[in-house]
Order: structure tokens, then C-alpha cells, then sequence
């Protein structure tokens, strides 16, 4: 189904837990992130990416936050770990569910299979059991060796972005989307914006193509990443990246919300929806961001 920001998101709740697809400064579903930051949800746990971005630290900033499942949350050239993040972590206002890449995806497959926990060998003997309790050890019942048991990590809502979906649901990454298609398979409901829609014709031309299918509501966002980057349509928009640092970054060295307000009001708050979002940014500055 084909629809649009508020209603793909309409059924969204205070104390959920949302998945949010891309990696790094890459292919984050921005426009529907800023549409859940317009609803001021509360107490969402974030599930982000193997290697989450700014789009998390934005949502922490704008006090959606109580709980983030992730690696990482930073901005790699622009920043190394998100200043809202760490902020918040350092003043114990969100909880953080210690893990690395590799257990964030056995996590997530755990739950695709519908299993409480799937075993694990790397990292027995360090102290990942110890900052997260939730990662129990267990003797193998059959070969007898120590194994940590990862338990499901299983999103309400996933929120991603690709390329192109035709009206059924059939999304078309470009790449793999091999993070992508993990938080798809394990959450209950998969919303997707695109940068544009294709028909079903087209998409069955060449169907190996298809990264996730027939997922619940697609959203058609051209430049719905931005300011991030999307593989193989535009670069990320760094200044923009940078002056979202510098505001959260006063908000975290001095305790003052005002930039870092301005900014979420001048970018999220004020833009009535995508669209408006996109005619603030300008068509100068958005057109400049080609990927070659």
C-alpha cells in the first residue's frame, strides 16, 4: 500500500519498539523519523542500526527515547559518538542494551525464526554478561561447551528506505540492504520510504532485485534520506550534519537545549511534512548532492 507519512505511522504508541534501517551516514528513513518526532511519542526503545547515525541521536534530543539497541551510535567523519547519546547515557536518562555487530544480528534472527534466544559462541569470557544481564551463559546440552544465549530483539515497527518499491510492497534496494532486510524479517510491521515508486511490471523484469517483499505500507520520499546519503541517488548533506552536531553538542558540554531545540523546530517541528521539509532545505542545496 502506498500512503504517506502520518498515516503509515498512525498507529504508532508511546513505549514501543521501532527499528530504524541505513548504516552510518547512509540510506536512514529521515522522513519518516521527523514525522515520528512531530507525534513526541515517549519511552520508544530504538532498535538501530548495526552501525546506527545521527537519525537516533536526533530522536534521543527530541525526548522519544528511553531505551537504544544498538553498536554504535554516531556519525563516523562528522562525529565519533552522538553528543545527544552520550549525554544521556553519561546522566543515566536512557538505557543502553549492551551488545556488538554480531549479536545485534543474531538477536534479530532470533526473533525472525519466532525463538526466545539463539546461541552464541564469540565473546564467552568477557565481560559482556556482566554490563548486560539480559546475555545469559549456558552449558551446550550437547557438546557441552559454554555458549551465550542472545536473546530476540523483536521491533513493533521497522522504519527503513530503499530505492524503489512498486504499489504492492516489493522493495528494490540499492546494493544488498543486508541490515535492512535482518530488521524486516524480525519486526511485526515494515513501513519503507523510497525514492520512488515503480510498477509491478517493471519490478518483475529483473525480480532478483527484490530486497525485502510485500512489506506493510511504502511511502513514497524522494530524498526521504536526506540529510544522510542514499546509495546510488545522492551524497549526504554534511554541513547539515554538522550543524545538528554543534547544537547538540551545546546541549551536551553545557546543559543548554536552546540550539539544539532551534534546530529540531527549525527542521522537524516547523515543516508542515516532507514536501515543506524538502522546500526549506532548498532545491539548490538538494540537487547538489549528487552521488557521482
Amino acid at each position: 500500500m502506498v500512503t504517506d507519512e502520518p498515516s503509515a505511522l498512525a498507529g504508532l504508541q508511546d513505549g514501543m519498539t521501532v527499528a530504524i534501517g541505513g548504516f552510518a551516514n547512509s540510506g536512514h528513513p529521515m522522513s519518516l523519523v521527523r514525522e515520528v518526532i512531530r507525534r513526541r511519542p515517549k519511552d520508544l526503545t530504538i532498535v538501530g542500526a548495526a552501525t546506527s547515525g545521527l537519525e537516533v541521536d536526533m530522536l534521543i534530543a527530541a525526548g522519544c527515547v528511553k531505551k537504544v539497541i544498538s553498536p554504535y551510535v554516531g556519525g563516523e567523519t562528522i562525529v565519533g559518538i552522538g553528543p545527544a547519546f552520550r549525554r544521556c547515557v553519561e546522566n543515566g536518562e536512557i538505557d543502553v542494551w549492551e551488545i556488538d555487530e554480531a549479536m545485534y544480528y543474531c538477536a534479530l534472527n532470533a526473533a525472525a525464526q519466532r525463538l526466545p534466544f539463539l546461541p552464541w559462541r564469540a565473546l564467552v569470557g568477557t565481560s559482556f554478561p556482566e554490563v548486560n544481564p539480559d546475555l545469559v551463559l549456558f552449558d551446550d546440552p550437547v557438546a557441552g561447551e559454554p555458549l551465550l544465549a542472545v536473546p530476540a530483539v523483536s521491533p513493533d515497527i521497522a522504519l527503513l528506505h530503499a530505492g524503489a518499491a512498486d504499489p504492492y510492497g516489493n522493495i528494490q534496494h540499492v546494493g544488498s540492504g543486508f541490515g535492512d532486510r535482518a530488521i524486516a524479517r524480525a519486526s511485526d510491521h515494515v513501513i519503507v520510504s523510497v525514492e520512488k515508486v515503480i510498477s509491478n511490471e517493471e519490478l518483475r523484469r529483473a525480480p532478483e532485485k527484490t530486497s525485502i517483499p510485500l512489506v506493510d505500507a511504502v511511502v513514497r520520499a524522494p530524498f526521504g534520506a536526506h540529510p544522510f546519503s542514499s546509495v546510488g541517488w545522492y551524497l549526504e548533506d554534511v554541513p547539515l550534519l554538522k550543524e545538528y552536531v554543534a547544537a547538540a553538542e551545546v546541549w551536551r558540554a553545557h546543559d543548554d537545549r536552546s540550539a539544539v531545540d532551534a534546530f529540531l523546530d527549525t527542521y522537524i517541528h516547523q515543516p508542515e511534512d516532507h514536501m515543506d521539509y524538502l522546500q526549506r532545505i532548498g532545491a539548490r542545496r538538494i540537487f547538489g548532492l549528487n552521488e557521482f
